[in-house]
């Protein structure tokens, strides 16, 4: 008596072919590695990091091609339990992309080791960097910009807080130094002043949007003054007060108010350790 194994197979054929045994299974390890490539470019960064490795050698090697990685992209919800796997994966995607990156997007867990190691990447391609909610990042290393001459989009975005006002020039005349051929330059909750502002609009001359919602320390009357250099330069502009609905994370704390709710000190770590001094003297 056939097995059902057995009959569950077909056998076709045709006069200039030989016989083609279908047992209903594919061998995804015998596809082309053209085809392998196009599958894992439908899949975000995170899963080609870690998929493949699931599956067999031949994939885990082809996962490592450096094509895969012109674009990384690693969100990250702020769980502090996945920061530190994120970040070994990132350095892994950094080595494999060879120096062909294009676009990166970070969530939560860059640090300065990170962009120093993506700056001896020779990530002379990188074309857009985006940097969300990453208080490990400090202007130290916006040096990137000098190792990156095509950098043409920047976005440093973090959680913006009206009080206590900390004025800190330093990311934006990092960025005005070494950032001249930006097109695009978003800094969200920023904590630059009128005078990181001026040096931006120095450095940066082909800025053609800026967005600098939430930046509270920018003076109006400083926007109304150059207003007409505004209008020159910069075709798209978003101001500290503008909406923010379109943006993806969560907008101004007003840490005064929150200092005597009991849950204070869940607030605490989105200050740096000098912005936390400064509240500590008032």
């Amino acid at each position: 008596m056939e097995s059902l194994s057995s009959s569950s197979s077909s056998v076709t054929s045709s006069p200039n072919s030989k016989q083609v045994t279908d047992s209903g299974e594919r061998n995804w390890v015998d596809l082309p590695r053209d085809s392998v490539l196009s599958i894992f470019r439908k899949l975000d960064s995170i899963d080609i990091l870690i998929r493949p490795y699931n599956v067999c050698t031949i994939w885990r090697e082809i996962s490592k091609d450096h094509s895969l990685y012109r674009t990384i992209n690693m969100p990250n919800s702020a769980d502090p339990n996945t920061k530190w796997e994120l970040l070994n994966l990132c350095y892994r995607a950094v080595d494999y992309s060879f120096g062909h990156i294009i676009h990166i997007n970070i969530e939560n867990f860059a640090t300065d080791a990170l962009l120093h190691h993506i700056t001896n990447s020779y990530a002379r391609h990188l074309q857009r960097l985006r940097l969300a909610c990453c208080y490990n990042v400090t202007d130290q290393e916006f040096s990137i910009g000098r190792s990156c001459p095509r950098l043409k989009t920047f976005k440093f975005n973090i959680q913006a807080y009206k009080y206590p006002r900390v004025e800190d020039d330093d990311d934006a005349f990092a960025i005005a130094q070494t950032m001249p051929g930006l097109r695009h330059l978003q800094l969200f909750g920023n904590k630059m002043t009128n005078d990181g502002l001026l040096a931006i609009l120095d450095g940066c001359l082909h800025l053609e949007s800026l967005d600098i919602r939430q930046c509270f320390n920018i003076n109006f009357n400083l926007v109304a003054s150059v207003g007409k250099r505004f209008i020159e330069q910069v075709k798209y502009l978003r101001l500290p007060y503008d909406a923010t609905d379109d943006y993806p994370f969560q907008a101004a704390f007003d840490y005064a108010s929150l200092a005597e709710d009991p849950d204070w000190f869940v607030y605490q770590d989105f200050l740096s350790d000098d912005d936390y001094e400064y509240y500590e003297v008032l």
